[in-house]
C-alpha cells in the first residue's frame, strides 16, 4: 500500500499533535534508517536522506543531556546535515531576546531547530514564529523523541504496539509520565501509572487520553497498588525520582513516598513471564555517580528506583533503547525536512 502520511514542513512538539497512522510511519521509517546503518548502507542518489546534504540544525539546550545531544548530532551527520550546540550559556532565548525573536533569527540561518529545556510553552511559541520545522528535545511537560524510541523499542520486542500493558512506576506527573500516558492511548496501548495518588498525572490529561483511548482500543488506569498494577504488564517502566533542575530538598521526600514503587525483582516476577524493563535514562540503580553516592550517604540507600539486579538483568532493554533515540529522531528530521 503506497504511503500517505507526509510530514514535511510540520513541527514535532508532542504527541497530542499527531495520529497514530503519522506515529506508525515515524516508527517504521525509523526501523527501516536502523537497519540502513547497521548494514553499512549510507545516503545515496536513490537515498531520500540525500537531499538534506548541506542544511545546518540548531540545537538549543537549556537543559542539557548525553542522549539527546548525541542522538541529535549523529543522526544529523548520518543525514548531510551540519550542527550548532547552543548550551545553556549558548543561547539568549528568553533572557536577552525574545523567544519569538530568537525563533525568527534562528530559521534565517538554520533549516530545523531543536529545544530542549523548560515550559512547553517555550517550544510551542518557539514554533509560532520559526519558518522551519522545530523539534521538542524535552519539555517540563512532554519528551516526545523519547516516545518514538521507547515504541520503536517495544515494537522490536514484542512485534506490535496494540494491546501492550505498560505500566509506570514513581512520579507520572511530568514529561515521562505524561508522554508515556498519551504514546499509550494513541497506539492503542494499555497504560497504568502505579504510584501513590500525590504523583498521578493532571487529570485534565488524563481525561483527554481516556477519550483518545476509547477510539483505539487503549485504557489508562492509575493505582496506588503495586500488585494489581504490575500484574500481567509487558512492559515495566520508572525514571528518577527527583527530576533535573529539581531543589536537592525533595530527595528526602521522594524517597519516603515512592520507595514502595521501585522496580525490584518482586515486581518483575509479578509482570508478564516475557515483560521487558525499561528507563529513559540517567538511572540510580548504583553507587557509581556522585549523586548515587550522596545519596546513599545521606539515606542508607545503595539504590533508587530500579534495583541493579533488574537494571543488569536480561529483562532490561535500557540500552537498545537509548541507541534508538537516535534511530527516531533521525526519522523525525528526515520526514519533517
Amino acid at each position: 500500500m503506497e504511503n500517505t502520511v507526509n510530514l514535511k514542513g510540520r513541527d514535532f512538539l508532542k504527541l497530542l499533535d499527531y495520529t497514530p497512522e503519522e506515529i506508525s510511519y515515524l516508527i517504521d521509517l525509523a526501523a527501516e534508517l536502523k537497519w540502513k546503518k547497521r548494514n553499512g548502507i549510507s545516503a545515496d542518489a536513490t537515498n531520500p536522506a540525500d537531499a538534506l546534504r548541506g542544511k545546518n540544525v540548531a540545537l538549543i539546550f537549556e537543559k542539557t543531556s548525553t542522549r539527546t545531544r548525541c542522538a541529535f548530532e549523529v543522526a544529523a551527520h548520518d543525514l548531510g546535515m551540519g550542527t550548532t550546540y547552543l548550551d545553556p550559556s549558548g543561547s539568549q532565548i528568553g533572557k536577552k531576546e525574545s523567544i519569538a525573536d530568537t525563533a525568527r533569527v534562528l530559521a534565517g540561518m538554520f533549516d530545523g531547530i531543536e529545544y530542549r529545556g523548560y515550559e512547553q510553552a517555550i517550544v510551542e511559541e518557539l514554533a509560532e514564529y520559526s519558518s522551519v520545522p522545530v523539534w521538542n528535545g524535552l519539555t517540563n511537560e512532554f519528551h516526545p523523541t523519547q516516545m518514538l524510541a521507547d515504541l520503536l523499542t517495544i515494537q522490536e520486542r514484542f512485534g506490535h504496539l496494540e494491546g501492550i500493558k505498560l505500566t509506570y512506576m514513581g512520579d507520572a506527573r511530568y514529561n515521562m509520565g505524561n508522554s508515556l500516558m498519551v504514546a499509550c492511548a494513541k497506539m492503542g496501548m494499555h497504560f497504568t501509572a502505579c504510584t501513590t495518588a500525590k504523583y498521578f498525572p493532571d487529570q485534565q490529561l488524563v481525561s483527554q487520553c481516556e477519550d483518545i483511548a476509547a477510539q483505539t482500543g487503549g485504557s489508562i488506569t492509575l493505582t496506588e497498588d503495586v500488585k494489581a498494577g504490575t500484574t500481567g504488564a509487558n512492559v515495566i517502566y520508572t525514571d528518577v525520582w527527583v527530576s533535573m533542575g529539581e531543589p536537592d530538598e525533595v530527595w528526602e521526600e521522594r524517597i519516603k513516598e515512592l520507595s514502595p514503587y521501585q522496580v525490584n525483582r518482586a515486581v518483575m516476577d509479578n509482570a508478564d513471564e516475557q515483560a521487558i524493563f525499561m528507563h529513559c535514562l540517567p538511572a540510580f540503580h548504583d553507587l557509581k555517580t556522585k549523586i548515587g553516592a550522596q545519596i546513599a550517604k545521606r539515606f542508607g540507600i545503595t539504590e533508587m528506583e530500579v534495583t541493579d539486579e533488574v537494571f543488569e538483568s536480561t529483562q532490561s532493554v535500557v540500552f537498545e533503547e537509548a541507541e534508538n533515540r537516535m534511530h527516531t529522531i533521525k526519522a523525525v528530521m528526515l520526514a519533517t525536512l
